[in-house]
């Protein structure tokens, strides 16, 4: 068995623009596991959000990966792998990735499968609308059309225009995700005048330190609050669980297939709405995520549909739908025009 990466820059389709800031590319890196015939790949997509980076993962990667047996329980071989990642959940998650697309397929079984998660059952996906100039909003709208639910990046100070420029075009249901960007009186103020706007839920609408303020919003609020920058692994489940409605579970944030497998149990446990998300990722890492799914009450796998040079295939999306792909593993494969990558 054999460990080897590779780095590659993703290209934005328009720049993504969040209350953090905007960009126009993310370098990202994956990881393949090789032996008996059989290329498990994975993707580490790091977040400068949670201080991680392709330059520290690199770090760890050319200080050496021991590679466990294959012959170990899958769990612990895929654990083996994970716990060398020196604490960075991107690597972690591309090292589960690889371990588990390796695994499935010399089983000769598709993720889902390996998941107990049932194909057929895969939510629809939100399109993402970042935050941007206003006038490019009717082209993104547009672009977005294939789609039936749509997330709009907000905590700006132009938030209401944006949500009114998006209704111009659309009356589509919307999504909405600040980011930490407001404060509580803004977000007691937003979630009332966005509640009769046709919004599903507000995704991390204060900052992940401000818990107690949140579960005085969610109180107030009268649209379901979710988590994402406060919902990392599953030990923040119960912890905060009095504060949400529900939350965003993404591969890199929590580190693994497993750890995301255990989120949706404890969330389940403490009757909590389920999302899965990524970050803006390849087909790779959004097609691992994928296979989880059909486990989940709403899916926000836009990642590779956002760029403009995914060097490869995997999930699809049929009016609006996830649709996994067929094969072992993963089930993704290289574009043919795509080099230097596995």
């Amino acid at each position: 068995m054999q460990l080897s990466w590779q780095t590659y820059r993703i290209n934005c389709t328009h720049p993504f623009g969040l209350s953090r800031g905007t960009t126009e590319y993310y370098d990202i890196l994956y990881v393949y596991l090789s032996g008996e015939g059989i290329i498990g790949r994975g993707e580490a997509a790091p977040s400068k959000r949670y201080d991680e980076s392709t330059n520290s993962i690199v770090e760890v990667l050319d200080g050496g990966i021991d590679i466990p047996s294959s012959d170990d329980i899958l769990e612990s071989w895929e654990t083996g792998l994970t716990a060398q990642a020196q604490g960075i959940k991107a690597l972690e998650s591309a090292l589960s990735m690889a371990a588990l697309d390796w695994w499935c397929q010399r089983d000769g079984i598709a993720l889902h499968t390996f998941f107990d998660a049932e194909k057929e059952h895969t939510p629809l996906t939100s399109y993402t609308v970042a935050i941007g100039d206003i006038e490019h909003i009717p082209q993104k709208i547009e672009e977005a059309k294939p789609y039936s639910i749509i997330k709009v990046k907000l905590g700006t100070d132009q938030d209401k225009d944006i949500i009114n420029a998006v209704r111009e075009c659309t009356d589509k249901p919307l999504r909405v995700d600040a980011n930490e960007g407001w404060t509580l009186e803004q977000g007691i103020e937003m979630c009332g005048w966005l509640s009769e706007r046709n919004i599903q839920f507000v995704e991390q609408p204060l900052p992940a330190d401000a818990l107690d303020e949140t579960s005085v919003l969610r109180e107030e609020s009268p649209l379901p609050i979710l988590a994402d920058e406060n919902s990392l692994k599953s030990e923040d489940i119960p912890e905060i669980a009095y504060a949400f409605d529900g939350i965003n579970i993404k591969l890199m944030k929590c580190g693994s297939l497993f750890e995301a497998k255990r989120m949706i149990d404890s969330a389940r446990e403490h009757d909590l709405q389920i999302m899965l998300g990524c970050m803006v990722e390849s087909s790779i890492g959004v097609t691992a995520a994928a296979h989880l799914s059909p486990l989940v009450d709403f899916a926000d796998l836009d990642g590779n549909l956002l760029i403009s040079n995914d060097p490869y295939t995997g999930v699809g999306v049929e009016k609006g739908k996830l649709v996994l792909p067929d094969g072992n593993g993963l089930g993704s494969a290289l574009r043919e025009e795509t080099e230097g990558l596995k």
